[in-house]
């Protein structure tokens, strides 16, 4: 009769071994990480879009394919980089991404903003950057059809 309680003392001893260094673990990326989830907002407006164009503090890439913009235009002062080829842009060696999209590089420290027609390719490419340690990226969910259509209408009341 002393055996079974005798295991069942080493099985609970284990198992609360396992749990006290599974939060001892907790703990430590606690402490050494408690700035793990930032307060960027992740989702920019037309105003705040407007804003940081206009601040030059911004690499903004449109991830829509190349014959989207050529037929329909693109916001001003945007990058082309196709949903696909971002994750391995973001990869490139500093040289080989200025020769192929003719900007400099962006590190993961600086703010990006993805766009696309209409925010679903845009929070991809989030996604997809935010893995890859690029933690001050964000996306402009209203994409170029809000832009057009906050831009019309700033044009017509302008005239």
């Amino acid at each position: 009769m002393v055996l079974p309680w005798l295991l069942l003392g080493t099985a609970r001893r284990a198992v609360l071994g396992s749990v006290e260094a599974a939060l001892c673990g907790l703990k430590s990326i606690k402490r050494n990480h408690h700035n793990f989830y930032t307060a960027i907002p992740k989702d920019v407006t037309y105003k705040e879009l407007k804003n940081l164009l206009n601040s030059k503090n911004i690499m903004l890439i449109d991830v829509r394919e190349a014959w989207e913009i050529l037929e329909y235009g693109k916001i001003p002062g945007s990058i082309n980089i196709p949903l696909d080829e971002v994750g391995e842009a973001l990869q490139m060696n500093p040289r080989d991404f200025k020769e192929k999209y003719d900007e400099v590089k962006p590190s993961k420290s600086d703010n990006l903003v993805f766009s696309c027609l209409a925010g679903v390719r845009s929070k991809k490419a989030l996604d997809t950057a935010i893995s890859l340690g690029f933690h001050s990226a964000q996306h402009y969910a209203g994409g170029w059809k809000e832009w057009v259509t906050y831009e019309f209408s700033e044009k017509k009341q302008g005239n």
